[in-house]
């Protein structure tokens, strides 16, 4: 048994997703502000005891229906009692999580109270978790009664006399206002079974999820509760030194996070020895007892003369009870103190022989704080589940009679904070196996476990098999709706296992996974432009610059292949690459490009993505807007290709015109007059040679072709880097054009961010 995936509707920005989960570790990646916060809330939120929901955590877009539900009672004046069944224009308005859980033969028993039918026969089994008015009729009523009340206080106001009350909002002002403050005490979960049948796959990351039937019944009590474990860790744990803020939370918060403070919360669980005693337990508790009373025949002793003096005044008297001191020594309480969690380290002492020396925890480094505290606590989540030690005797309503839950969700949040790279990494890698490490869990495949972790972090993503990552894309506001988001599973993008699948896994996931974090991408053909495009960025484009754009190197050859993924994560891009002109009468040789000579280019991203053109004559004739590709079902995002287009040199004895074939030649043409003071023998004074000696225009093309050929583009870019300040050259002209068309791209992005905090600042 498995949770295959869930659905999610109406909760902040997720107005309707799915998140399909691995079968072990689910890792959601995305850029800031794009929904995995809320999302691992959703779970949280649902799948815990706190249902501690807000009025925030309805998509504010919904409230306006949910406003229209207030008005229509207000209209009616309670003349029309609704059904004491939810208002069915409520399903359009509450938070709701789907969940689908695959059922194996042999685990029935287990999902028994969720069966659809008595004949059903496996597979599929979906429960809906809406978030609802307790009693329809009660919300309606108190309603209208404080609606009443407001408007019998501003008519009286205004009987009085007093020509303001007419212009002052008295609560509540609408239902949105009413449920600001009634929200906990009329609304709760309630659960409804679903249908199979009528699933539907999402559309460009958005979820179908079902309509419920007319009259739909929810279930008795919480039926994924005996299926279900869930544990959570969350982003903020607060270490750090004790003491350092005045904030009882922020005190609060670093108390819990300690590791002594786990250690404590473990052994009371599963070690306490005085918590339902074993025969193993019983040498502990005699050493106990023992301690604790020559402990008590000290404190008798010690406090002798205060007795005395208290006899001296007549107490106690014949009737008075006698005082005595005595003590109750609990194990646990050799844990509550600042030192219980030492780090021992191995010095020389004066004498010079070895000693041990120790620290309180909170000496060690945050980052190592962070992984011990987060493995610890797996290891109690696993142990916790599977009722190790005392556990398994506990007489809790939760445990007592019931069977152990077979799914175990994990949801950790952000494991990067205070984690050097390689920490990270060896985590995401283990957290898993830590959860995994038991007896019973090694033997039965019925018992799962599903690890969910959120992360900004590109080398947890490096870590992980493409298939575990989910994608959270940002949707921008339109006029109906607020910004929300849309889920793209990541294992669905490449298709099938082929060529191109194959090296964008492996391509990705071993250079560049903050593509999956940034708001834009910069694609670039090789060394040369890696280098130097940041620097054309930083003194041209304040914009691009101080936004979180990824750069990467990939071949002409291979980006196309990166396509289906840039497509589906909606990544505004530009693909920066080369005219690469070939002669198809040759042998499409390599050829100095040239209008009107039947070249053409060898480029695939030109070929195949876009623009689609192969003539070197198309490709130059293409005007500036027709370089982009929009994609109308995805909101914002486009991609812009780039490539060397002819331009005016001054050229001895006048201005020409040239046309560029690769990066470096583009650049020397456009920066001759820097290029003519480099120093003789670096691989960049090539093509000041060039420039000298051409004759013509043809000439200096097929002279800067063959510099080119012959020049080292990693070094030709370190020659540039070290000889020239960049601040003085001049951007290629067809490299300025596709980085100022991704500035105005950021731009109207930055409008959706400002529109999202805009929203979120709505009450």
């Amino acid at each position: 048994m498995r949770i295959s995936y869930v659905e999610i509707q109406g909760f902040r920005k997720l107005e309707r997703i799915r998140i399909d989960l691995n079968d072990t570790t689910t890792l959601f990646v995305g850029a800031n502000n794009s929904g995995k916060t809320s999302a691992m809330d959703a779970l949280c939120t649902f799948l815990t005891e706190t249902c501690d929901f807000t009025t925030n955590d309805f998509t504010l877009s919904n409230w306006s229906q949910g406003n229209a539900i207030g008005a229509k009672w207000l209209k009616d004046d309670g003349a029309k009692p609704v059904s004491a069944d939810p208002d069915p224009s409520w399903e359009a308005v509450v938070p709701t999580l789907d969940v689908w859980i695959t059922v194996e033969d042999g685990e029935f028993h287990y999902v028994r109270g969720i069966l659809p039918t008595l004949d059903w026969a496996g597979g599929a089994l979906g429960v809906r978790l809406r978030y609802e008015p307790k009693d329809a009729l009660e919300l309606k009523a108190q309603y209208l009664a404080a609606a009443k009340l407001a408007a019998e206080t501003k008519a009286a106001g205004a009987k009085n006399g007093n020509g303001t009350a007419a212009a002052v909002t008295l609560w509540p002002s609408d239902l949105r206002s009413f449920l600001d403050r009634k929200l906990g005490s009329l609304f709760t979960i309630k659960c409804y079974l679903l249908d199979a049948s009528k699933m539907k796959s999402p559309v460009n990351g958005v979820a179908q999820p079902q309509a419920l039937p007319a009259g739909s019944e929810a279930i008795e009590g919480k039926p994924l509760n005996k299926l279900i474990r869930i544990n959570v860790i969350g982003a903020q744990r607060g270490f750090g030194a004790q003491g350092s803020g005045d904030s009882e939370d922020l005190e609060t918060a670093r108390k819990n996070g300690r590791l002594s403070e786990q250690l404590k919360s473990y052994y009371k669980n599963h070690l306490d020895p005085t918590d339902y005693p074993e025969p193993s337990d019983l040498e502990a508790l005699a050493a106990i007892e023992e301690a604790q009373r020559q402990y008590d025949l000290r404190l008798k002793d010690g406090f002798g003369a205060s007795m005395k003096e208290l006899e001296d005044l007549n107490y106690p008297g014949v009737t008075d009870p006698v005082l005595k001191i005595g003590t109750k020594l609990r194990p646990v309480d050799g844990l509550s103190h600042n030192a219980a969690v030492q780090y021992h380290l191995v010095g020389e002492g004066a004498d010079g022989k070895t000693q041990a020396l120790t620290l309180p925890e909170q000496y060690n480094g945050l980052g190592y704080q962070n992984l011990i505290s987060m493995v610890f606590r797996l290891m109690a989540f696993r142990d916790a589940w599977m009722r190790v030690g005392k556990a398994s005797k506990s007489t809790t309503s939760e445990q007592n009679g019931h069977q152990i839950p077979p799914l175990h969700l994990v949801l950790i949040e952000e494991p990067e904070a205070h984690l050097h790279v390689q920490v990270q990494q060896v985590f995401v890698r283990k957290a898993y196996d830590v959860l995994r490490n038991h007896v019973e869990l090694k033997a039965k495949t019925q018992l799962c476990t599903q690890l969910v972790v959120s992360t900004h972090s590109s080398h947890i993503a490096h870590e992980c098999e493409f298939s575990c990552l989910r994608y959270f894309r940002r949707l921008p506001k339109t006029a109906t709706t607020v910004p929300t988001s849309a889920v793209i599973n990541l294992s669905e993008v490449f298709g099938s296992e082929n060529d191109t699948s194959r090296f964008a896994a492996r391509y990705l996931l071993s250079t560049h996974c903050e593509l999956f974090f940034a708001d834009a991408a910069i694609l670039v053909e090789g060394a040369a432009e890696r280098m130097l495009v940041p620097h054309f960025i930083k003194h041209h484009f304040e914009k691009v610059h101080r936004s979180y754009v990824t750069l990467f190197e990939i071949s002409g050859s291979h980006a196309h292949r990166l396509r289906p993924l840039i497509e589906k994560l909606g990544l505004v891009t530009v693909a920066i690459t080369d005219l690469d002109a070939v002669d198809p009468a040759n042998n499409r040789k390599k050829a100095p490009p040239r209008k009107g000579a039947g070249l053409v280019t060898s480029n695939p991203t030109l070929k195949e993505w876009h623009p689609q053109k192969e003539t070197i004559d198309d490709l130059l004739a293409l005007k500036a807007e027709a370089k982009v590709k929009a994609y109308p079902d995805v909101p914002l995002f486009s991609v812009r290709c780039a490539y060397q287009t002819a331009v005016q040199v001054k050229f001895k004895s006048g201005s020409v015109e040239v046309i560029a074939r690769t990066f470096e030649d583009a650049l020397v043409l456009e920066n001759y007059k820097v290029f003519s003071l480099m120093p003789p023998g670096t691989a960049a004074d090539r093509f000041n040679a060039a420039i000298h000696d051409a004759a013509n225009a043809d000439d200096l093309t097929e002279k800067l072709f063959a510099a080119v050929e012959a020049c080292d583009k990693a070094a030709f870019a370190l020659d540039v880097l070290f000889h020239c300040d960049p601040k003085a050259l001049s951007v290629p002209s067809y490299i300025y054009e596709g980085l100022e068309w991704l500035q105005k791209q950021l731009d109207r992005k930055q409008v959706d961010l400002l529109a999202t905090a805009a929203a979120a600042e709505v009450k």
